[in-house]
């Protein structure tokens, strides 16, 4: 039976492990200088090298020619002990145990138990390897907390995990005993290259593109891009090809993800049911299809910006390249944000097929980003009498609605004229004259400044002084007038050209140096109610012809 390539080409030394110098350099340095610690934890996705590495640790604190070996450090592979912990076989110093299927406070006791015992020749390590430690019960990890803090010597523990952060949830003191190395997740271009030397090592011919697809597809694991390559061996003679690795994988055509953005940027909802009757016909997976749409827009979305995707087959390179600038970045990031709103759904949906139809069409009917810098220049040009250039930016533009101009004659037509400003004579009959203006001056100075002078008219002008009487029942309108005297008097200055001092009168007002009272809330409507009227005369003829009561 032949042997499996994540099997036969795993590591055998810490050089070998790839993108994890920063495990290695640490691991074969303890290693030299005799400073192995007695407990590790290493985390990181599935198929990265974390238990690889433990191996290579076991087998380097336990080769047969430790010293003898360049670089100083490392592991030779080649002696009978390497040999044993390399391909997993029976080791009395070295044990590897499923936390899977060992997770419980019996399994935990008999490790502890087994570790007391010593290793079976001086100078041997004892490498106790528990992959999946996330698995293992509170209770297991209390049973070996006492041994992780007061280790026999010559006992090297080594956790493996995909999710540390159930282990601190669980047993957080155990965390504090061990040393921590996080494994990165494998490019597609170190996966590439691994896989480019172990088929020329299987003498076997391979598509470029071909070898991309499986490292994309692998998500940054080693151990899964080896088995996607094993099955690609194993279908059919001959090299591997990209047809291969797609029919294999359920991967959709580059050739419909062209057909999904000529939709796109020709703006053809019709096609979207079309695209995808194919879709179903080819037993296609529409989660699978959804995904690389996906990376596809992200990809001409990097390219938009200046950036370099990478992954990607030639024949999608040229797709892009072929589209780049023809949808803006701001719907681009849109349509994106529309996939990772639905994604979670459809994942779930039983029917998926009306979900991802409806993005579709959503993408394709979505409102185009509009360049205002780029519209409104040429805009300008175009009134100066030359032809609009292209923008800068590319931009879709809705067209303009058709507005009649209106006729030459009429007064709109005409540009409108700056207001000149308000004068008055600082006569009484002058500033009576004024008053309706200044009034409209004063509302657009400020609200409450307006209707307050609103409420009051003009009964002396003496120069410097003018006199204004507040109407009976607005107190609060003489108030707000003793409190923006200044601004009252800077805006009759103004209009009336000299220097100006205000004095206010007005029957039933309150002086200006009493304490403002608050007015309850039949006394407020009541208040408001009399402003109406005193607005709208006829309000109160009709009220009173008809014996109504204004209630607001």
């Amino acid at each position: 039976m032949a042997l499996a390539l994540a099997r036969k080409y795993r590591p055998r030394r810490f050089s070998d492990l790839l993108v994890q110098d920063h495990v290695a350099q640490v691991l074969r340095g303890a290693v030299l200088k005799g400073r192995v610690g007695h407990g590790y934890l290493l985390t990181g996705p599935r198929g990265v090298g974390k238990t690889t590495a433990a191996r290579i640790l076991a087998m380097a604190l336990n080769c047969e020619r430790k010293g003898q070996v360049e670089p100083a450090g490392e592991p030779c592979g080649e002696c009978e002990s390497c040999q044993r912990i390399w391909h997993g076989s029976a080791s009395l110093d070295v044990v590897e145990i499923d936390a899977a299927s060992n997770r419980g406070v019996d399994d935990a006791r008999e490790l502890r138990e087994r570790a007391m015992y010593a290793a079976s020749k001086e100078g041997h390590h004892k490498v106790y390897i528990v992959d999946e430690a996330h698995m293992l019960t509170r209770e297991a990890w209390n049973a070996l907390l006492k041994i992780l803090e007061e280790p026999p010597p010559g006992v090297v523990f080594v956790f493996a995990t995909t999710e540390p952060q159930k282990i601190a949830q669980m047993a957080a003191p155990v965390l504090s005993r061990l040393q921590r190395f996080d494994f990165r997740r494998i490019g597609p271009a170190a996966i590439r290259d691994r896989l480019r030397g172990v088929l020329s090592e299987e003498r076997i011919e391979a598509d470029d593109d071909a070898l991309t697809l499986i490292a994309r597809q692998a998500d940054g694991g080693m151990r899964d891009a080896l088995s996607v390559l094993d099955q690609c061996l194993s279908f059919g003679e001959g090299g591997v090809t990209a047809l291969r690795v797609r029919e294999i994988l359920g991967l959709v055509a580059d050739e419909v993800y062209d057909e999904l953005l000529a939709l796109l940027t020709a703006r053809r909802p019709a096609g979207v049911f079309a695209l995808l009757d194919r879709l179903d016909e080819s037993g296609a997976d529409l989660v699978e299809f959804l995904g690389g749409a996906g990376e596809v827009l992200r990809s001409l979305l990097m390219l938009e910006v200046g950036a370099r995707p990478e992954g990607l087959t030639e024949a999608m390179q040229h797709t892009l390249e072929r589209y780049r600038g023809q949808l803006a970045q701001g719907d681009l990031l849109r349509m994106l944000k529309l996939l990772g709103e639905s994604e979670g759904s459809i994942r779930k949906s039983s029917s998926p097929r009306l979900s991802v139809e409806t993005l579709l069409l959503r993408w394709v009917l979505l409102d185009r980003t509009v360049d205002l810098e780029a519209l409104l220049s040429g805009a300008a040009r175009t009134g100066g009498g030359s032809p609009p250039e292209p923008p800068s930016r590319r931009a879709v533009e809705p067209p303009a609605p058709r507005v009649a101009p209106p006729p030459a004659s009429a007064p709109e037509a005409r540009a409108p004229q700056p207001a000149p400003e308000l004068r008055a004579e600082f006569t009484l009959e002058g500033l009576q004259r004024a008053w309706p203006d200044l009034v409209l001056v004063a509302r657009a100075q400020g609200r409450f400044l307006g209707e307050a002078l609103a409420a009051a008219r003009p009964v002396s002008a003496e120069p410097p002084l003018v006199g204004l009487s507040v109407a009976e029942g607005h107190p609060m309108h003489r108030e707000a007038l003793e409190r923006q005297r200044d601004a009252v008097q800077a805006l009759l200055g103004r209009i009336l050209g000299a220097p100006v001092r205000l004095g206010i009168s007005g029957t039933g007002s309150t002086p200006a140096t009493s304490r403002a009272r608050r007015l309850s809330e039949a006394e407020s409507r009541a208040e408001r109610l009399k402003v109406l009227k005193g607005r709208d005369p006829a309000l109160e003829a009709a009220a009173d012809s008809l014996d109504l009561e204004v209630l607001d």
